[in-house]
């Protein structure tokens, strides 16, 4: 007989490395020193005798898992993961699960140690026979040791050393060897399977038995079936080509074999294997796919929001690196301040108003917040979130940019709010008038560089516009917020000083939608001609209705790990303006609701405080309003020609002689806020 085309060579050195290993491991097991075992090494080349060499100690790998994002009512937002994976004790296992899973890979589990002695011969043997080292004979022990050193080698981006880990080669066997023979030194059986289970790939992007049976059954792994455990057991030996949802012929007939197994082992009875082997894959199956990415989530802005907003909290690492991976692989909990119910108000109202695709090219978005805390309760768009089709969107129009924002959009006489706050601090009082020079559309006020020296100042004489008719003269204040009079306003900044109104911004939070500070200029203090989010002007206007009090906005109530709460974030609010000139100027902001712009928009059986916005050619428009319970900023314009005149337009069945805050924004702020606050009582304003 001609002996195998690698040599008898190769045959002693197989032969030589059993010998060695099972030795080695009898004698370790005995507990003869080291250096009594090394003795055999004089039976084998450096290749063998290299297995007493290896580290006598075996350190677990830590586990990806992929986190859960839950609104307040602890519905699911996403899953943000690396690995489909959800780790669990192996009381929450299903026992039946426990037994098919020993069953099909290593049914003498719980009889040996960390070598199977019959199992170990008969694949020697066959290697010795064929001259390959082909036969795997890994106790369930081994095989966790080989998962884990390639998991170990994958988690640091070796991806040689994880071909290695699982290579079919003598020295890959001792090592596994030698690890399995520590591992069952330090840890329990049941220690080891608990481990197996939660490390090994079940197929379709499932790891560990939990996740697994989520993603094919619906079921907790703690529910787990007869059948659909012997499907998940199965899935191991080769996950990839016979995994349920793209195999289920394979799939089933790799439960069966399973079934057959535990029907040897005297494990089911006759009548149970035979039930089991007749019963069809597909009555099994509801395969569920979590929503791993913002885009397959049902709050895909939200989910963006919120993974940036985790990612820049120093609280969870020291780097914007670290804390991604500690919320794509760590497992986490977080719970948000999302209301879902109020978020469908937000969509639904945007859509009503401002269609998606609408023939204008607008788009609306809406924030919602809650004054005295600064809970992020929901914010919407009226886009499809994505990249891939025309309309589709990822940019969230609600948020600063760092957040996925776009920068934000010029938010015109909302601004004046601020003002009124600021005149209001000054002793002007509710009933204060104003020199206000005439000006319409058509031809402007002018007001010199004297009248607004430096350092908050013009470099040229401005012209300045009003919507309505002004013949110039003396007009009330509340007039003049009712009628969102330009002359009138930019009057009164010159009376109380811009540098005084931009201090009174900035301490509500005011900035750029890009990052940058609220500037200088007079048009931007007085008439919003700087880009800001919407999130940044509802978080401002929560502060009046709140009586002067800013709350920083405020996603995530707590951040929790196995169990513990590794942060719990709270308010930050702080007073940033006297509750007496507050209360001042919101008045000004209720008479607008009643005898102004808003006047066609006022809530249901609840008094409010509102002002709209728009920029130069009305290319933007917007509506901010509040009571003490909510405040919501709402942005109607064109987020990709910002300078686009807005004259005439028609959307949804309403036209309008411009795109106003009066027109379309202010319809869906009703909306929206009636919407949220239907049931909680009406409350005073502050």
């Amino acid at each position: 007989m001609s002996a195998p085309r690698h040599g008898a060579g190769r045959i002693l050195r197989l032969l030589a490395g059993f010998v060695v290993a099972a030795c080695a491991i009898g004698l370790l097991a005995a507990g003869l020193s080291a250096p009594t075992v090394a003795a055999l090494g004089s039976l084998a080349d450096s290749g063998s005798t290299a297995f007493l060499d290896l580290p006598s100690t075996f350190t677990a790998v830590a586990m990806s898992q992929g986190s859960r994002i839950l609104a307040a009512d602890g519905s699911l937002i996403a899953a943000p993961q690396d690995q489909n994976r959800r780790t669990v004790s192996l009381s929450r296992v299903a026992p039946v699960m426990r037994e098919a899973q020993v069953a099909i890979e290593d049914s003498r589990f719980y009889g040996h140690g960390a070598i199977d002695p019959s199992g170990l011969t008969r694949a020697v043997l066959q290697d010795l026979r064929t001259g390959e080292a082909t036969q795997g004979a890994s106790t369930l022990t081994q095989q966790f040791v080989k998962m884990t050193l390639q998991a170990k080698a994958l988690s640091q981006g070796q991806t040689s050393e994880a071909q290695a880990a699982i290579a079919k080669t003598l020295p890959r066997k001792l090592t596994d060897l030698r690890y399995a023979v520590a591992l069952e030194r330090s840890w329990s059986k049941d220690e080891i399977l608990q481990g197996y289970l939660n490390l090994a790939y079940y197929g379709d992007g499932s790891y560990g038995v939990e996740a697994a049976a989520l993603h094919y059954f619906d079921v907790h792994a703690s529910s787990l079936s007869l059948t659909e455990a012997a499907t998940l057991a199965g899935l191991v030996q080769s996950p990839s080509a016979t995994d349920p949802v793209h195999h289920p012929d394979k799939a089933q007939a790799r439960r069966n074999v399973v079934l057959g197994r535990m029907h040897e082992l005297g494990e089911l009875t006759t009548a149970q294997w035979q039930g089991a082997v007749r019963r069809p894959l597909s009555a099994d199956l509801h395969v569920t796919n979590l929503p791993a990415t913002c885009a397959a989530s049902n709050h895909p802005y939200f989910c963006s929001f919120v993974i940036s907003w985790l990612e820049q909290q120093p609280a969870l690492g020291a780097t914007v690196q670290a804390r991604h991976d500690l919320l794509f692989q760590g497992g986490l909990t977080v719970h948000t301040t999302l209301d879902p119910n109020v978020e469908d108000t937000v969509n639904a109202a945007l859509r009503r108003v401002a269609p998606e695709h609408n023939s204008i090219g607008v788009a609306a978005a809406a924030y919602v917040t809650e004054p005295g805390t600064g809970k992020v309760l929901a914010f919407g768009q009226d886009t499809a979130y994505g990249s891939s089709t025309s309309g589709q969107t990822e940019v969230n129009y609600s948020v600063d940019a760092k957040y996925g924002g776009s920068g934000g959009f010029q938010f015109g006489s909302t601004a004046k709010a601020f003002s009124l706050v600021t005149a209001m601090a000054q002793g002007l009082g509710t009933s204060a008038s104003i020199d206000a020079p005439a000006a319409d559309n058509q031809t402007p006020a002018t007001f010199s560089r004297s009248q607004f020296p430096q350092p908050c100042g013009l470099t040229t004489d401005w012209k300045v516009y009003n919507d309505e008719v002004w013949g110039g003269g003396r007009m009330s204040l509340m007039t003049a917020t009712a009628q969102s009079t330009n002359s009138a306003f930019v009057a009164l900044a010159s009376k109380i000083g811009v540098c005084a109104i931009h201090d009174t911004m900035k301490a509500f939070g005011i900035h750029g939608g890009d990052g940058s500070p609220l500037g200088t200029y007079p048009p931007q203090v007085i008439l919003g001609a700087q880009a800001i989010s919407p999130a940044t002007l509802a978080t401002a206007y929560a502060g009046l209705a709140a009586g002067g009090i800013l709350c920083a906005p405020y996603p995530v109530t707590s951040v929790e790990q196995g169990g513990n709460t590794l942060w719990s974030p709270k308010p930050s609010c702080k007073r940033v303006a006297d509750a007496g000139a507050v209360s001042q100027a919101t008045q000004y902001l209720e008479y607008n609701m009643t005898h102004g712009s808003g006047i066609l928009n006022q809530l249901s059986g609840r008094v409010s405080a509102g002002k709209t916005g728009t920029s130069d050619g009305n290319a933007q428009s917007w509506f901010v309003g509040y009571t003490p319970q909510l405040a919501t900023a709402v942005w109607v314009g064109n987020p990709t020609r910002p300078n686009r005149r807005m004259f005439d337009v028609s959307m949804a069945g309403k036209s309008c002689h411009a795109m106003t805050g009066a027109c379309y924004a202010a319809p869906i702020w009703r909306q929206i806020m009636d919407g949220a606050l239907a049931g909680q009582p009406a409350v005073p304003l502050p």
